[in-house]
């Protein structure tokens, strides 16, 4: 199942999509902003219904 969700860079504040796959379940991973290539940290929480995406800079 798969998901599209905007989301502001923690770092560049540009608004960005991403495309997220809530059938692994909840998820920690770090993606590359696409507008200035510094690392983003995604945590991604699903119950199954719903689901919750969370962006932090690599340092925070």
């Amino acid at each position: 199942m798969l998901e599209t969700e905007c989301y502001q860079c923690p770092y560049c504040g540009e608004q960005v999509e991403a495309l997220l796959d809530l059938s692994a379940g909840e998820q920690c991973y770090y993606e590359d902003c696409p507008v200035c290539c510094r690392p983003i940290l995604f945590q991604l929480w699903t119950d199954g219904q719903s689901w919750q995406l969370q962006v932090r800079r690599e340092d925070d």
